[in-house]
């Protein structure tokens, strides 16, 4: 009676192993969920730095406005007729 016992817990254990650790066991379905998640976060902040692309696209296809600011702050270019005045920033005591 105690080797059929042993023998069934031992089967049982068999059984259970491809369960736990094998190929499509728990533990790498976990595994393969936290790494969607990952996947997931990574996905919804490259989809928010597009759509702030595709806005400023948009705006360079439709208007001078946005051509016009990138023209100002990126090259220091001004209109005719027009004067540039730089204001430094306050110079604080901290470095």
């Amino acid at each position: 009676m105690r080797w059929l016992t042993v023998g069934l817990v031992v089967l049982v254990g068999l059984l259970q192993y491809p369960l736990w650790l094998g190929k499509g066991g728990w533990l790498k379905v976990w595994e393969y969920g936290r790494l969607l998640q990952q996947q997931k976060e990574a996905t919804r902040s490259l989809e928010i730095r597009n759509a702030g692309l595709d806005a400023e696209v948009r705006d360079l296809k439709q208007g001078y406005d946005a051509i016009e600011e990138r023209a100002r702050f990126e090259l220091g270019m001004v209109k005719q007729d027009e004067t540039f005045v730089q204001i430094p920033e306050k110079i604080t005591g901290k470095q």
